[in-house]
């Protein structure tokens, strides 16, 4: 691998597996309002910041909230999953831990809330590698903008052409690459058919994270 000095992890989907859950849980929320999701439901949610998510629950399915409760009662569903049914991706706590010892840092970079992240990294045993956590909500963007990951390499110190970002997604790893990060593709079966495209754009694919460290 190319001079790597820093690394910029997606969570859900990328260091948990966790994305198969996420349209259940905001089924479940909108359901819980009365309203029944429309059939591409699942597909519209996948590139929205968790800010537009709420938004899209009120104008398009009258859910009667604010966003702040919006986001409240969706994450208050997740929480109960968190710590039962969702798990860490195979290999990633011993790639953190290798990076970690080889000196390179590490930060987070999600569209999940705050809360969620933390509960998920400190339940997982992540939280003593990964030095700050960078929320959508809280940069005010979302991954369809490079703006949460030039934050997060000016606090890592690294230069873009040394940042690795790690991601699932393949809207946000175009994102990155086009932003100039080296750029890591992970398979996710929610993301199955999407495979061959992300190959083609990231600088390296896993298709779980023990090939990590066969790369540095």
């Amino acid at each position: 691998m190319q001079n790597i000095n820093g690394v910029i992890f997606d969570l859900d989907g990328t260091l948990i597996d966790s994305m198969w859950i996420w349209g259940d849980v905001a089924e479940e929320y909108l359901r819980s309002h009365g309203a029944v999701p429309h059939p591409n439901f699942r597909e519209v949610l996948c590139a929205l910041s968790t800010v537009e998510e709420a938004l899209h629950y009120i104008n398009v399915y009258g859910v009667n909230a604010s966003v702040e409760e919006a986001i409240l009662g969706r994450d208050n569903i997740m929480m109960k999953h968190l710590t039962s049914t969702v798990q860490l991706k195979k290999g990633i706590l011993q790639a953190i831990k290798e990076l970690k010892r080889r000196g390179v840092r590490i930060c987070l970079a999600t569209a999940t809330e705050r809360r969620l992240a933390e509960l998920s990294i400190e339940h997982h045993g992540l939280g003593e590698y990964i030095e700050r956590i960078f929320t959508c909500t809280e940069e005010n963007t979302s991954k369809s903008s490079p703006d949460i990951y030039f934050r997060a390499a000016e606090f890592l110190g690294t230069d873009v052409s040394q940042t690795l970002v790690v991601e699932d997604a393949l809207y946000a790893m175009k994102t990155a690459k086009e932003a100039g990060f080296v750029v890591a593709g992970v398979y996710d079966k929610v993301s199955d058919g999407e495979q061959d495209v992300i190959k083609s754009i990231c600088d390296y694919y896993w298709v779980t994270m023990d090939e990590m460290l066969d790369c540095f």
